[in-house]
């Protein structure tokens, strides 16, 4: 299964090696810039232009909560390997570590003098990868 996201609003999860679409999924109201499977593979996030993270629950088939904290387009979104937080890059400047169960932004990681592109969890650790239009990479411990 591959998922994909962009200018048309829509994720959507592909089967292969024939290339169906199984599951569509609408709701952002700008593109989406980055989609994401939970480690568990019963969910996803997206990150869209309309400044907000979704999660969406795949066997509901909807949205279950919708993150709001940007003041500028998500550029970019990550899951940890727990499951339990999302992070998320932001042409605001910022990046944002959420946590899922709480519903709320647990820290957000000011540092970057541009855009945001990008971000990662490494696998099975608290360090976050972030770039940037500023031409910096940085590395964050956000215990």
């Amino acid at each position: 299964i591959v998922l994909t996201g962009g200018e048309d609003r829509l994720w959507k999860t592909w089967g292969f090696p024939d290339g169906n679409i199984l599951l569509t999924g609408e709701g952002h109201t700008d593109w989406l810039s980055g989609c994401c499977f939970r480690p568990s593979g019963t969910q996803l996030v997206t990150s869209s232009g309309d400044t907000t993270l979704r999660i969406w629950d795949l066997s509901r088939h909807g949205c279950i909560l919708t993150l709001w904290g940007h003041s500028r387009a998500v550029r970019g979104c990550s899951w940890h390997s727990c499951g339990d937080f999302v992070a998320s890059a932001s042409a605001d400047g910022t990046s944002k570590i959420w946590d899922v169960n709480s519903e709320r932004c647990r820290y957000t990681l000011r540092g970057h003098e541009e855009s945001v592109n990008s971000i990662e969890f490494l696998p099975f650790s608290s360090t976050v990868l972030t770039s940037s239009a500023d031409k910096t990479l940085s590395l964050w411990d956000v215990r």
